[in-house]
């Protein structure tokens, strides 16, 4: 019998995701966003792109997602990008978790220029990607969730790097 693996890895209850969620909450939307929208093409996208080659929705919504922030797109066309394009690739990814689970963060990472919470996402299935494509779809929860403290905790690190180098908007 096959495992069972969940789409996203850790919780709202988990110490790392409590600690990068009390960060976010100190920043402003664009510095949020644009870190979000960096630490995701920088760290999870490739993920995606290894496993679906030719597949450019994740990146197209990361891009609209830049573009609406620098005035060159309206919303509603990058929303439809995002929840209509790149969502879409994952929902078509049953039969691969990791690229699956790096294409929602990239769509929840592109959705930052909405809702700053949607920052959140890239820690939760974006360990998700980064765990699968590491280490394969075999491993114990253990091995997942200590991954999942490691991105997250390094998430948080490279927010805080992200404040310091570039102040807040």
């Amino acid at each position: 019998m096959a495992k069972r693996l969940r789409k996203m890895l850790g919780s709202a209850e988990s110490p790392w995701i409590k600690s990068l969620k009390r960060l976010v909450e100190t920043q402003n939307k664009g510095t949020v966003a644009r870190w979000c929208l960096t630490y995701t093409q920088a760290n999870i996208l490739p993920v995606f792109e290894r496993r679906c080659p030719g597949d450019i929705r994740p990146r197209m919504a990361i891009e609209a997602s830049r573009d609406w922030f620098a005035g060159r797109l309206k919303l509603p066309q990058a929303k439809d990008i995002i929840l209509n394009q790149c969502h879409a690739a994952a929902r078509e990814l049953d039969a691969d978790p990791a690229a699956q689970a790096a294409a929602r963060a990239c769509g929840h990472a592109a959705s930052c220029c909405q809702t700053p919470g949607h920052s959140l996402g890239p820690a939760f299935y974006g360990a998700a990607a980064i765990a699968y494509d590491r280490v394969g779809l075999e491993e114990s929860d253990v091995v997942y969730e200590r991954i999942a403290k490691e991105v997250c905790q390094e998430m948080e690190r490279d927010l805080r790097a992200w404040v310091t180098a570039q102040g807040t908007d």
